[in-house]
């Protein structure tokens, strides 16, 4: 049974580009999904089609359980979108904005006020509440544009990038949000150019290149692809790196790789915490002195340079995700229609 987020052989093209070229997901109910790649794999692209603010030429997609081609309004009611930007009036409050957005959905006044006032405080704004939020630092932005998202409680949730460009106590803030919202039971798809937030949020995590899914599993499952662990040694002087990779050589289980510049040895291996252990003593009784010695796992970063040949920091420039190929404006969530503009 498909789940809560399921698609099947999406292709989108603009002009001559084809931003999707055969995408499948299948994301269970109650999960996070997060949706790897660099700027133009085609993960904006993703998400435009299946919240349906993207037609796809061909391919199926089914969210909460209803055919996002064929009903798409449905669709609408059933899901929370939080854009790469901030979709909020900054002349607004930031309880106006979010009432607006609950008279949009056609809440009662009374039930919109309501809600404004439980998601300020959710979110740790009630202190700002009656500020405009062109007053609210990036974080709180986004913390309010996360709120506006969650106006009707939606059982889907999707999230495009939503800390790119926050600082690290503000993205820690938010990632904490979105752990909650996640054991509420909501099912969320995440795309994201962070590791480490790939690494800490989602169940499931799907590397996407050039439109298509080009790996698929836990980060775990994606980590071991790279080769397990490995012995990374810094060595004091030069003349030590020779000794320093005999010595590696004997515990490795491939080939010793050397960083000259930066005295770097590093060589895969097999036994965790006791061959470390054994590695510094042989180490100690060559007379090799070393400024740093760790057992290292790999990182989503090893998965990305393995699978696409660059890591996610040095990908090209955004080229299928649509803003300049179709002209469509970048996929925020007032880009969403109101119910009173669906019901017409």
């Amino acid at each position: 049974m498909p789940g809560a987020i399921y698609a099947e052989g999406l292709v989108k093209t603009f002009g001559e580009v084809k931003a999707l070229d055969g995408v499948d997901l299948d994301v269970p109910e109650g999960t996070v999904l997060g949706l790897l790649g660099p700027n133009g794999a085609g993960k904006t692209t993703t998400v435009r089609v299946l919240t349906t603010l993207l037609r796809p030429d061909s391919g199926k997609a089914v969210v909460a359980g209803i055919n996002v081609l064929e009903h798409p309004n449905e669709v609408r009611r059933s899901i929370g979108l939080s854009g790469q930007f901030a979709a909020v009036d900054e002349y607004l409050t930031g309880w106006e904005n979010l009432r607006m957005v609950g008279r949009l959905y056609q809440l009662s006044a009374r039930d919109a006020k309501a809600r404004a006032s439980e998601l300020l405080e959710r979110f740790h704004l009630a202190d700002a509440a009656d500020r405009p939020a062109k007053t609210y630092s990036g974080g709180m932005r986004r913390r309010l544009d996360l709120a506006a998202a969650l106006v009707v409680s939606p059982p889907v949730m999707f999230m495009d990038e939503p800390t790119t460009g926050l600082d690290p106590r503000n993205r820690q803030e938010l990632w904490e949000v979105i752990q909650e919202l996640v054991r509420g039971g909501t099912t969320l798809l995440l795309t994201t150019q962070y590791l480490e937030e790939a690494d800490r949020l989602a169940d499931t995590v799907c590397v996407v290149d050039h439109g298509r899914v080009i790996a698929r599993g836990t980060a775990d499952q994606l980590k071991a692809r790279t080769g397990g662990e490995r012995v990374e040694v810094v060595v004091h002087r030069p003349d030590q790196i020779e000794p320093a990779r005999e010595v590696l050589g004997r515990f490795g289980q491939g080939e010793t790789a050397v960083e000259p510049h930066t005295r770097r040895l590093t060589v895969p291996v097999s036994g965790g915490a006791r061959l470390l252990a054994e590695v510094i003593r042989e180490l100690d009784a060559r007379g090799v002195e070393i400024d740093d010695i760790g057992l290292r796992r790999p990182t989503l970063d090893d998965v990305f340079i393995s699978l696409t040949g660059h890591a996610a920091e040095a990908a090209a420039a955004e080229t299928a995700e649509a803003d300049e190929a179709d002209g469509t404006p970048s996929s925020r969530a007032d880009d969403l229609p109101s119910r009173e503009e669906s019901h017409q």
